[in-house]
């Protein structure tokens, strides 16, 4: 294309747009015409700028980045790459419908290439070809998100002595299996639940409740510390004090739901 490629950068985190903008500006090609710190900047940036290229961050709080592309419209869109923290299974989407991502750390050589196919894609004016790859994107995002709002457990009811008493699944510490039974730990009390630990983890919501053992389902604000143990096991601390098991293979995915990262 004749002149350079007017380029928008979009991202929260001020050291991620400054390592962008300094590997831009080492491109003859590239005019930085605008950086922005969210989602709202961004949509207007865009409606204003109509840049020709975006490095847009995905994992942006309050408007992320598919809110942004929901917002413009994929149509306005003439290049496009993503940037985020995102793990490998969640790149398959983008790969998928083929566009490009930078995965955070990224080396100056994944950049380059990314960059380079994006120049390719701005030349060859294949806007309507994005575009429609764009929208599969969030079709197929708002598709899951549907599918995700499913109804977890707020309360249970329990049987003791003729009686029923309500308990709020949020006060629940821990739960421990007991045969077909799931022992309930509140506080210093316990309730057992004649509910197979399977089922039951099926009905709490994944973003407060997370099995550490095949046997042990843990309230993440319950959790206070982790510590090695024997033969690459954890043994995770409670607020109270109290011990649970972490088997390694479940390490990295409790670590993954407490937002965990190894400096």
């Amino acid at each position: 294309m004749s002149g350079k490629i007017r380029t928008l950068i979009v991202d929260d985190e001020p050291l991620a747009r400054r390592n962008l903008r300094v590997l831009l500006e080492k491109d003859p090609q590239i005019e930085i015409i605008d950086e922005c710190r969210n989602g709202r900047e961004a949509v207007k940036a865009i409606n204003t700028l109509s840049p020709d290229l975006i490095f847009l961050d995905i994992q942006m709080p309050e408007m992320d980045g598919f809110d942004v592309l929901a917002h413009v419209g994929p149509e306005h869109i003439q290049g496009i790459i993503f940037v985020t923290a995102f793990d490998q299974y969640a790149l398959k989407a983008f790969d998928v419908h083929a566009l490009d991502y930078l995965l955070k750390p990224f080396d100056d050589e994944r950049f380059a290439h990314a960059l380079r196919r994006a120049k390719a894609q701005i030349e060859a004016h294949e806007i309507n070809r994005l575009s429609k790859r764009l929208l599969a994107l969030l079709e197929e995002r708002e598709s899951e998100r549907k599918t995700d709002q499913k109804e977890y457990l707020t309360r249970l009811m329990l049987k003791d002595s003729g009686r029923v008493r309500l308990l709020k699944v949020e006060d629940i510490d821990f739960v421990e299996a007991d045969g077909n039974y799931a022992k309930l730990h509140v506080g210093r009390t316990t309730h057992l639940l004649r509910e197979k630990m399977n089922d039951l983890e099926g009905r709490l919501d994944p973003a407060r409740f997370v099995r550490i053992h095949r046997s042990i389902i843990v309230n993440l604000d319950r959790i206070k510390e982790m510590h090695p143990h024997f033969n690459g096991d954890y043994i995770v601390v409670l607020e109270d004090g109290r011990q649970l098991r972490l088997s390694r293979t479940r390490r990295e995915q409790l670590e993954a739901r407490l937002k965990i990262s190894h400096g």
